[in-house]
């Protein structure tokens, strides 16, 4: 490990007549001297003024070397490409197949901008996927590359700038203007700016932690991000309960496949869940009784992913809840009308050998193209023509909008709302911002009807 000193001195220049090279300069850092020679006077100066200027900007000094820290990065410098591919590595093994393939494309967006020229460079598609694909993907590092591929892939590692080149602003500033386009070169959306200019941040980070760099360069640059849109959820979207109850029916109704999605979407819609915590739920995390309220478990999700990007290969990884601590469950208590709907469900089709209550017919995992085409369908046959050209349960995600909204409506405590969906209070009060501002009538009738009292 580096020790660094800033106890540094630093003697004249003397000539000796008796060396090849005469001219030697001579210093101590900490209790180290060191010294080096050269041919002529004006070589030994230049190096003494290097170290002069480095301990009044105040760096640190390596002990062993003698060298400052700027001197010390650029020994042991790197190429961007290497070092984008060693931050990939970093996290890699902590990182779940999502936040992986966002990992390559905020690498692959910035690196394009640090190379030395672009004569010889591919299209913008080919270096996108050689870059996205298989540079920044680790799980394709021991397979075969193709040759086109590999082409491309030749080409920034004989261009890409040194790591210590981040120190120039102005490179540093293209990055950042990188990513706030998209391939087309329209403008992206702020949450996809941010979260690239984030990991961008961080892999700068770990250049100063590997010495490449003295500092983040990216806390000199004045930028200001985008401003996130509020992520308000529309009630145009959100089906009420006769709509929903129409909508779960035409599911049911419209073929054998949607016979088996009807529960799965019954759980959207009754207890709230994610697609992704309906797709991994098992008959061991629900209690259905006969006759009233159940309660479902929530565990895990099973986000689809990509299987380039999954440790088993699969499409969908495996993971805990979503902004929760790895083993959290989430209690949610379900009506009657969704514990007959799984009741029916598990007697009609039982479960999967892994306790999992949906599958396909032929036992895999639910997919989200496969579900989507019967929603499709479904809001054809429930919605009248006005609706369904409108936005109304244009997406099954709608169906948790709707239960969010009804328990709200229902005058359910925001905080009790906010636990069995999942969400922290601060989410709530915005994504369903609207809703609760249609409370506003009740509560003050209620005001008013408390103040009458003593009026």
């Amino acid at each position: 490990m580096t020790e660094w000193s800033y106890s540094v001195k630093i003697w004249a220049i003397r000539k000796r007549s008796d060396s090849r090279n005469p001219y030697q300069l001579r210093w101590k850092v900490g209790p180290r001297p060191h010294s080096e020679s050269f041919l002529t006077l004006g070589l030994a100066e230049s190096r003494r003024a290097q170290l002069i200027t480095a301990a009044r900007e105040g760096q640190p000094f390596d002990v062993d070397s003698g060298l400052p820290k700027s001197l010390v990065a650029r020994d042991r410098d790197i190429s961007w490409f290497d070092h984008a591919r060693n931050y990939i590595e970093l996290k890699w093994a902590h990182s779940p197949a999502s936040t992986r393939r966002t990992l390559a494309e905020a690498m692959a967006t910035v690196t394009p901008t640090f190379v030395k020229d672009t004569r010889g460079v591919a299209d913008d598609r080919a270096v996108r996927h050689a870059l996205y694909s298989w540079a920044f993907n680790k799980n394709r590092w021991d397979q075969e590359i193709p040759p086109d591929v590999e082409k491309v892939l030749e080409w920034f590692k004989r261009k890409s700038l040194p790591t210590s080149a981040l120190s120039d602003l102005v490179l540093v500033r293209a990055a950042l203007n990188a990513v706030s386009r998209k391939l087309d070169g329209t403008t992206a959306a702020p949450g996809t700016i941010s979260r690239k200019r984030a990991i961008f941040y961080n892999s700068l980070e770990y250049a100063v932690e590997a010495e490449l760099l003295t500092d983040n360069p990216l806390t000199r640059i004045k930028w200001k991000a985008p401003e996130q849109v509020v992520e308000e959820v529309d009630p145009e979207c959100v089906p009420n309960p006769g709509q929903a109850a129409k909508l779960l029916a035409a599911v049911r109704d419209q073929s054998p496949r949607g016979r088996r999605l009807v529960a799965f979407f019954g759980c959207m819609y009754y207890a709230a869940a994610r697609p992704a915590e309906v797709i991994g739920l098992r008959i061991r995390d629900c209690d259905l009784p006969r006759r009233g309220w159940g309660l479902l478990r929530l565990r895990e999700t099973r986000p689809r992913s990509g299987s380039a990007w999954t440790d088993s290969g699969e499409a969908h990884d495996k993971r805990g809840l979503k902004h929760r601590p790895r083993r959290a469950v989430r209690h949610v208590p379900i009506p009657p009308e969704l514990v007959a709907l799984l009741r029916w469900h598990v007697s009609a089709y039982g479960t999967a050998p892994d306790g999992r209550l949906f599958q396909t017919m032929r036992g895999g995992l639910i997919q989200d193209t496969g579900y989507g085409e019967v929603w499709a369908e479904a809001r054809r046959r429930a919605l009248t023509s006005d609706e369904f050209v409108s936005t109304l349960a244009k997406r099954p995600y709608d169906l948790r909008h709707a239960a969010v909204s009804t328990w709200l409506s229902s005058g359910v405590e925001p905080q009790l709302v906010a636990e069995r969906a999942g969400h922290s209070m601060t989410v709530l009060f915005r994504v369903y911002a609207k809703f609760l501002k249609d409370g506003d009538d009740a509560a003050n009738a209620k005001i008013s009807a408390r103040l009458s009292q003593y009026g």
